[in-house]
């Protein structure tokens, strides 16, 4: 009887790993040219940091108003109000400037636009809006229709124009075509198309960008009210040309409150419809 064989009980030794690829010559010289136009974009403005280090004084009154917030005035009627001024433009904005982006992005995506020349025409207008920032759209409402809510609204919903049909149009783009197909095979029209095999599919996303464009109305707000557009940050302007810093500290503290609320609200939303 032959004896019995033994049993190895050593693990086997583990496979090596393979060794890391070098990175690409492609990635290097892509990091190189990208410093390179670093640099001389900081030459080109004189860019330096030498100020921070060697003139710590210059803002010191500022920055010691700053860390002294004026709470009190946080209860006087004029910030209550410009605050809801505020609030005001953004669901306005919002709302307008939403719906007509959704027209806009069905019009220029493929897979809803009825044409290849309004395709183009659509992404043409909609790169055109996207050109100019919120600011820019504010000084020349202001200046065609004087100080107010009203241009600030106007600003506000170019922007979101730009905003919420750039994100929708790529969110159209890559819908599942087979419902889509399905509607054609049954004879149905484009309008049809768009509004039973596309809206559906879109449809959490497109409030999702709803949400995220109004976070952006009430910190673009800010900025609008700062060239006479109205709101919170026509009050700032003010408040900085009195150097008032207390109080515009407040105020800010305020907002980052404020925002930061409406930051959480909008996630659990868009957590729950996406």
């Amino acid at each position: 009887m032959s004896a019995a064989t033994p049993v190895n009980d050593a693990p086997a030794a583990a496979p090596s790993r393979p060794r890391k690829p070098p990175p690409s010559p492609f990635v290097i010289v892509g990091l190189a040219i990208a410093a390179a136009i670093t640099v001389w974009a900081g030459i080109g403005i004189d860019f330096t940091l030498l100020p921070l280090f060697t003139d710590l004084t210059r803002g010191q009154v500022i920055i010691e108003q700053f860390l002294r917030p004026e709470w009190a005035f946080l209860l006087r009627p004029a910030v209550s109000a410009a605050f809801l001024e505020t609030l005001y433009m953004a669901i306005l904005a919002s709302l307008v400037g939403c719906s007509v982006a959704l027209v806009l992005a069905m019009l220029a995506s493929k897979v809803t636009a009825p044409n290849t020349a309004v395709y183009r025409i659509t992404r043409a207008v909609l790169a055109l809006i996207r050109s100019l920032p919120d600011v820019a759209y504010g000084l020349i409402f202001v200046a065609v229709l004087s100080i107010g809510a009203l241009p600030g609204v106007l600003a506000l919903i170019m922007f979101n124009i730009g905003v919420a049909a750039k994100l929708t149009g790529e969110t159209i783009d890559s819908v599942d075509r087979g419902p889509v197909e399905a509607v054609e095979a049954a004879g149905g029209s484009r309008t049809q198309r768009a509004r039973w095999a596309v809206f559906p599919q879109v449809a959490p996303n497109y409030l999702s960008y709803c949400f995220y464009v109004f976070e952006l109305n009430i910190r673009a707000s800010l900025v609008l009210g700062i060239v006479g557009a109205g709101g919170i940050g026509q009050l700032l302007q003010t408040l900085l040309a009195r150097f008032q810093y207390s109080q515009v500290s407040a105020i800010v503290v305020m907002l980052f409150v404020v925002v930061f609320v409406l930051d959480q609200v909008s996630r659990a939303l868009r957590r729950r419809l996406t």
